[in-house]
């Protein structure tokens, strides 16, 4: 049970079924009484107009809810019950009902004012009647109606006070539910927020996973079978030399067997071989010695700075982006030399590599399989972007070929 529903019971039996038993009672002693002589039929008569007075209130709708009908009410009401005690002093057991209305349906001071004219009536019941007062003995009806004052007004207070809180409490009840309201209406919004998130995420995930296994074939398998078709066409083309046809043979099986090393830790998620036992410029360059070797240019690698351990997303990260541009310095370039400098900075790590190849145009447009547009290009740029850092190509016709990366100096430990 609720408890504006509690209070609407206590109301109910306090305020309007209580008054008609007490005043049955008080008719009832007030009849039977011998020692004071009563007009019974004129008690009789006020006891049946209080009872149609409390009647009327009870079923007068529009009295009970504006104050000036309240107010009217309980005038009407203190008037029969001073009658009635003049009457009989047994109908102050009916009287008590004016404390009672008095607090319910009056207002502010209007409660007191109403507690104090109670208490006055109430004084005449316990001295026992008007006729029991006399001219000597006023005193102790306003003794006894100051001191039933003061303990009424003091309920009140309390009862004020009580009620103050009471409202208070149902109010914060009622903010506080309102707010686990929203609260769960919040959790629900955060939870279906949080599953489309964690699908957003997985979805990403997958995509960058498809994304780094696709930069991984690319710079590894298709790479080498790029280098070992290279070959086996050079081989075929020097059938009639047995010694250059076996050398570019050679080649070819070495690239198959590099390539598929490097298809098996890529499938692991290992880091690229040369970087297994190596450090990143030993790894670049094992790398450029045996891509001169195998297509009879000219490459060197250069470092400045201090070499330190770097993070291995950065050291990747650099050595793919040499693999990536030596292919196309092979494949395009038509260069005698290319020149690799890797450089240690306090908060980079630069790579260089510079051809002398037939370069090209960096505004036009490339149909075909190009250094710039390549996957190979997207590949580097996308590889070096993931660690905040820059790529960027310098070339023009006949003037050869320039490519620099520049990613962050992140240790090894380090966060990205």
């Amino acid at each position: 049970m609720s408890v504006e529903q509690e209070e609407g019971q206590e109301y109910w039996w306090g305020t309007i079924l209580l008054p008609y038993p007490l005043l049955a009672i008080s008719t009832v002693f007030a009849v039977l009484q011998r020692d004071i002589a009563v007009p019974v039929p004129a008690m009789l008569t006020l006891a049946l107009a209080a009872a149609g007075w409390l009647i009327l209130f009870d079923t007068n709708r529009r009295w009970r809810e504006r104050g000036i009908g309240q107010t009217l009410y309980y005038t009407g009401l203190i008037g029969l019950l001073a009658g009635l005690v003049a009457l009989a002093p047994w109908y102050g057991i009916f009287g008590f009902i004016g404390y009672t209305h008095a607090y319910e349906y009056l207002r502010n001071q209007w409660r007191y004012l109403g507690s104090t004219v109670t208490s006055m009536i109430m004084a005449v019941s316990y001295l026992g009647g008007l006729s029991r007062i006399g001219g000597g003995d006023w005193w102790q009806w306003g003794l006894v109606a100051l001191v039933s004052t003061i303990l009424s007004g003091a309920c009140f207070s309390i009862m004020d006070m009580t009620d103050r809180r009471n409202r208070e409490q149902h109010r914060t009840l009622a903010e506080l539910h309102e707010a686990n309201q929203r609260l769960e209406a919040a959790l629900t919004e955060n939870a279906g927020l949080h599953a489309k998130l964690i699908a957003q995420a997985r979805t990403a995930g997958v995509l960058d996973e498809r994304q780094r296994m696709a930069h991984e074939i690319h710079d590894t398998l298709a790479q080498g079978l790029a280098g070992i078709v290279t070959q086996l066409q050079a081989a075929e083309q020097a059938h009639d030399e047995p010694r250059t046809a076996h050398r570019h043979t050679s080649n070819a099986m070495n690239l198959a067997r590099e390539s598929l090393v490097e298809a098996r830790r890529t499938v692991r998620a290992m880091g690229p071989e040369p970087l297994a036992e190596s450090r990143l410029p030993d790894a670049i360059g094992d790398v450029v010695r045996r891509w001169a070797e195998v297509n009879h240019i000219d490459a060197t690698l250069s470092t400045t700075g201090d070499p330190r351990p770097m993070h291995a997303d950065v050291e990747v990260t650099l050595l793919r982006t040499a693999q990536e541009a030596l292919a196309n310095v092979a494949k395009h370039a038509n260069a005698n030399r290319v020149g690799l400098t890797l450089s240690y900075l306090t908060d980079r790590v630069l790579l260089d590599v510079r051809d002398d190849g037939v370069g090209f145009d960096p505004d036009a447009k490339r149909a075909n399989d190009s250094l710039y547009g390549g996957f190979g290009l997207i590949g580097m740029r996308k590889r070096v972007r993931r660690l905040a850092g820059q790529l960027d190509i310098e070339a023009e016709p006949g003037g050869g070929t320039a490519i620099s990366a520049s990613v962050p100096a992140i240790p090894v430990g380090g966060g990205q």
